[in-house]
């Protein structure tokens, strides 16, 4: 039997067209205002977030208020080591 010569591929081509994506399909000022609403999106939640944070560290507060009035809540976890308020 004859020996086979191995196939071997063509090289490929060096400028290959890329695929087209969306960015290359739309306009320069579609793109703009895409941008800048992803911008005001992302401000708009890093202000919800603020403002959540901001609500749960007033009712934290306030509910330390609360407690700090409540003698009996104070008495239960208050140190029993009286020693060093000598």
């Amino acid at each position: 039997m004859a020996k086979s010569k191995k196939h071997t591929p063509a090289p490929k081509a060096q400028n290959q067209d890329k695929p087209t994506t969306l960015k290359d399909l739309l306009s320069s000022d579609v793109l703009e205002k895409l941008k800048a609403q992803a911008d005001e999106a992302k401000a708009a939640e890093a202000e919800r977030k603020e403002q959540e944070r901001l609500q749960a560290e007033e009712a934290r507060k306030a509910e330390q208020k609360r407690r700090d009035n409540d003698f009996e809540y104070l008495l239960n976890n208050s140190s029993m080591d009286w020693k060093k308020h000598k």
